[in-house]
């Protein structure tokens, strides 16, 4: 008894793959044509945003301080917190409930606080001197203002109803 004979073939037969094989292939090269596509496409804009970032970078060189980067300085900083320390809300409300008091005959013109003083001016007109003071009597009542005085008052004879027009000058306090 004998062994039957081993017959050993180590380049064997090759297949061409088929139809099968043709697909998966086209469809890899198609993938990495896509991924080439792609990395172009983001390394043209990785180019892009560098340019930009380097205009962007040469701008900020001319800059000379940090106040002109950010826009405020110390003292612009400062009146800002000023003005919002201002209690406008309740000055307006006492000045406008103080003209409402004669309808129609107090017009207020216009508003000027000083921050450092704690002081507001008030620029007024009315129909006549009476009812200026009148108004300035009606703000002594107030919470918010203080020492109302009326600075100065004229009589506008270039208007036909012959206005007043007053200032009053009077302190404020924060009271809530």
């Amino acid at each position: 008894m004998s062994a039957p004979r081993l017959q050993l073939d180590f380049a064997g037969t090759r297949s061409r793959g088929g139809p099968l094989g043709f697909a998966v292939a086209l469809v890899g090269a198609l993938c990495l044509a896509g991924a080439l596509v792609q990395q172009h496409a983001l390394q043209q804009q990785r180019q892009g945003l560098e340019l930009r970032r380097d205009a962007l970078a040469g701008s900020l060189r001319h800059v000379q301080s940090p106040e002109l980067v950010t826009g405020l300085s110390a003292q612009t900083a400062e009146k800002t917190v000023r003005e919002l320390g201002t209690p406008w809300s309740q000055l307006l409300a006492e000045l406008e409930s103080a003209s409402s008091d004669e309808t129609g005959n107090i017009a207020l013109l216009s508003i000027e606080p000083d921050h450092a003083k704690h002081r507001v001016r008030v620029t007024a007109e009315a129909r006549t001197l009476e009812l200026a003071i009148a108004y300035v009597q009606r703000l002594r009542k107030t919470e918010v203002l203080h020492y109302p005085m009326l600075e100065n008052h004229e009589l506008r004879a270039d208007d036909k109803d012959h206005p007043v027009r007053f200032q009053i000058e009077a302190d404020w306090s924060d009271a809530t």
